[in-house]
């Protein structure tokens, strides 16, 4: 069960201000994440990585180890996830302190589902390969039937060489549900394309919220009455 799971947090938020403790249904939303990942029985330690006093207050009280306050330099806007999840890797193993694997999840994950991660887990174990597996979902329609908007105003398909295929014959499609990435830490740090090659784990679209934008919030708090009310 030597395993390691971070959920990076940083401060700062364009789109959404405070995004990351900002009050959903009546708490931050940092506290629904941590809430569910309790529940795992599969993994040695659980931090937040961040940059924020608050952010790291909020997450001591919950219950959850911040072991270390993020240096500046990973986490501005351009600070990618692979470098927070290599600066913790390293900090640890400075500590002579390493892990099997290493479980990435988003502090705004509000439907997130700890066994999901589990069985993420364990499918990775059984498959002993140094890949990425990660949360995705499907596409509700074929990608290859995309178009852009060009300065005109024109319509521009991405696939034009797919425009006489049905619909049903178009391969399936799928992305990236931003929920959790596993790996073990050679993975982490020599793999810099988590998508290239890497194991899916398909989970519903109900499921896959990515809270980026302020439709994105509101859109997850009418799921989550529905699922209240189910």
């Amino acid at each position: 069960m030597n395993n390691l799971l971070i959920i990076p947090a940083r401060g700062g938020s364009k789109r959404i201000p405070r995004k990351n403790i900002k009050k959903f249904k009546g708490k931050p939303i940092i506290e629904w994440t941590i809430n569910e990942l309790q529940k795992l029985d599969s993994f040695e330690k659980i931090i937040v990585s961040t940059d924020d006093e608050e952010i790291a207050k909020i997450s001591t009280n919950a219950g959850i180890e911040v072991p270390f306050i993020r240096p500046k330099n990973i986490s501005g806007d351009n600070a990618t996830t692979r470098e927070v999840m290599i600066h913790a890797i390293e900090w640890f193993k400075e500590k002579n302190i390493e892990f099997q694997n290493i479980c990435c999840v988003y502090p705004t994950s509000i439907f997130i589902k700890h066994e999901n991660i589990s069985n993420a887990l364990k499918f990775l174990n059984e498959k002993k390969e140094e890949r990425y597996i990660f949360s995705a979902s499907s596409f509700t329609h074929p990608i290859q039937r995309s178009f852009f908007i060009n300065e005109e105003g024109i319509s521009k398909m991405f696939f034009p060489e797919k425009f006489r295929f049905r619909t049903q014959d178009l391969e399936k499609s799928y992305y990236d549900a931003g929920q959790f990435y596993i790996a073990s830490p050679k993975v982490w740090i020599e793999n810099p394309n988590i998508f290239e090659n890497g194991i899916p784990f398909v989970i519903p679209r109900f499921n896959s919220i990515d809270i980026d934008t302020i439709e994105d919030w509101e859109i997850a708090e009418i799921i989550f009455e529905l699922n209240l009310k189910k």
